[in-house]
């Protein structure tokens, strides 16, 4: 009996000196709790420079004329129009100016459109709404239910028997489409021959594009000189000499309202370029009149000048600019 007591001790002795272990535990969030990783955000690439295909590179010039002017002693519009490019009569136009185009000292002058819109884009008219085109109106349908019907409803006669034996009614002919005879296609008439009509004056297109060619034939007296106030070249003729355009255009100017020029043509050939033609003897063009590139303009003269030659000068956006690097080589 004492071996067994001593046993059970021993094994309950035992079982408090093992070492307990207890069960790993496994937290599980619900599904709803779990959070996304950040995604990581795509380093920011700069997209390249588009380069439009025919685009010349005096569209990406930038345009250093002012918004406004402020009239000086001496200035007239006709020489504020050559000194930034424009055409004095657009000029007058932004700031309301009639003729004859008298400016005072101290007035400011736009050198823009309103809202940056050139003249020549302006509405010459008031819009005109034309009426909208009526539809015919739908056929009217029964509300909640099916279209009501537009064919003739069912007449109920009385029973009888000749009524019984009536054969059934035809139903009603469509009257057949009468198609109206087509009008036969006329014979092209022949036309009388006509001469060839003269070369018309090329469109003020991109400035790459402008062919430019020598207004005169001469020796060339002076050059471009920027700093020392030659605005142009200066060609040696004879009294009379024809004076051509050096391009493609429009007369913006033709007149002796500038001091130093004498009688004076000016061409604008497209937004960028302008042409000057002095010291001629007798304009043969008008304003506003479209000329063509070798077209006779002028003749050669000596007005406000001390001999017989022809001052031209080439400006871009109003700046003087060297015509040698335009005009071909003289032959």
């Amino acid at each position: 009996m004492k071996f067994f007591i001593w046993l059970i001790i021993l094994l309950l002795a035992g079982c408090s000196t093992a070492p307990t272990q207890q069960a790993p535990v496994i937290e599980r969030l619900p599904q709803s709790g779990k959070k996304a990783a950040p995604a990581k955000p795509e380093p920011a690439h700069k997209a390249p420079a588009t380069v439009i295909p025919g685009m010349s590179a005096t569209a990406t010039d930038k345009d250093w004329r002012p918004e406004n002017y402020l009239v000086k002693k001496g200035d007239t519009l006709y020489g504020i129009g050559l000194e930034f490019g424009f055409d004095y009569k657009e000029i007058a136009q932004w700031n309301n100016i009639s003729p004859p185009y008298v400016i005072h000292i101290g007035q400011s002058l736009k050198l823009k459109a309103a809202n940056g819109v050139p003249a020549e884009a302006a509405p010459t008219g008031p819009a005109i709404a034309t009426p909208m085109k009526s539809e015919p109106a739908a056929a009217p349908k029964a509300i909640g239910g099916p279209p009501l019907k537009t064919e003739p409803k069912a007449i109920k006669e009385p029973y009888s028997e000749q009524a019984l034996n009536a054969p059934p009614p035809k139903p009603a002919e469509t009257p057949a489409k009468v198609e109206a005879p087509r009008p036969e296609a006329s014979k092209p008439t022949e036309t009388a021959k006509s001469e060839p009509s003269p070369e018309k004056p090329a469109a003020a297109g991109d400035d790459e594009a402008l062919d430019w060619a020598w207004p005169a034939q001469g020796k060339i007296l002076s050059g471009f000189n920027e700093t020392g106030g030659a605005k142009g070249v200066d060609i040696a003729g004879t009294q009379g000499q024809p004076v051509l355009a050096a391009g493609a255009g429009k007369v913006v100017y033709s007149g002796a309202g500038l001091r130093g020029y004498g009688k004076l043509v000016i061409i604008k050939h497209n937004k960028t370029y302008l042409s000057a033609y002095a010291h001629n003897s007798q304009i043969l063009v008008k304003e506003g009149q479209e000329v063509a590139k070798g077209q006779k303009i002028a003749e050669m003269g000596s007005t406000d000048s001390d001999r017989v030659k022809l001052h031209f000068e080439i400006r871009k956006l109003g700046k003087p600019t060297d015509p040698a690097k335009y005009l071909p080589e003289k032959p």
